[in-house]
């Protein structure tokens, strides 16, 4: 799933996108009130880290202009600023969360999961394809009865052929849900995973669409 992290503060906001990446999330990051507007207006999103004192536009008026226009991405709201006054006003705006600094690292990540769970329309938490089964909440797969261990990497190639499971999914798009805007790597990387998950579940369960991507087949 793809983040976007709206926080001045760049050493905190480059520490972030690096955590979440870990995890298995694509981030984007910007740095200014404005721009997040406009990128969060994009809808690529899943789901929008916010903080409220933001050079250009403050992130009580970026959440409130992205409600008015009707976009429903979750907003997790990350400020300095704390106190009842100042979480109703973030929540009146239309925040889904709202999270005072410092933080717990943890806690931001199992906010961040509880939010993408509890949006409208996502995903069930376990992606089954013939015998394969994804627990996308617990972040394990088996094949019939087999437990496999995948690197984040891989699962996350994993789950974006899985949840469109018989249909032909481009590399560009796997390059985008997977890594991020600003990967200028070499595109060949996604083949690199997908051999690595051939290997592991079987030479027949990713098919190669010549020219057009990659298609999960029911194992």
């Amino acid at each position: 799933m793809r983040l976007l992290i709206v926080e001045d503060e760049k050493r905190l906001a480059i520490s972030l996108a690096r955590g979440l990446t870990a995890e298995g999330f694509a981030v984007d990051v910007v740095h200014d009130g404005l721009e997040g507007l406009h990128r969060a207006s994009d809808g690529a999103y899943d789901l929008v880290v916010l903080d409220i004192m933001l050079p250009g536009m403050n992130g009580y008026r970026v959440c409130a202009a992205l409600r008015a226009a009707g976009h429903e991405v979750p907003i997790l709201m990350l400020t300095a600023k704390d106190g009842e006054y100042d979480e109703a006003e973030g929540l009146d705006t239309g925040a889904d969360d709202y999270l005072t600094k410092p933080f717990s690292y943890v806690v931001l990540v199992a906010r961040v999961r509880a939010l993408l769970r509890r949006r409208g329309g996502s995903p069930a938490p376990v992606v089954t394809v013939g015998s394969l089964r994804m627990d996308t909440a617990a972040r394990r797969v088996h094949l019939g009865e087999a437990e496999i261990a995948l690197t984040t990497k891989e699962f996350a190639v994993l789950e974006q052929l899985a949840l469109r499971a018989g249909q032909v999914v481009s590399k560009a798009e796997i390059l985008e849900h997977v890594w991020d805007f600003a990967y200028d790597g070499d595109p060949n990387i996604v083949e690199v995973y997908v051999s690595a998950l051939r290997r592991k579940l079987g030479a027949a369960a990713i098919r190669t669409v010549r020219g057009a991507g990659y298609r999960l087949e029911a194992l």
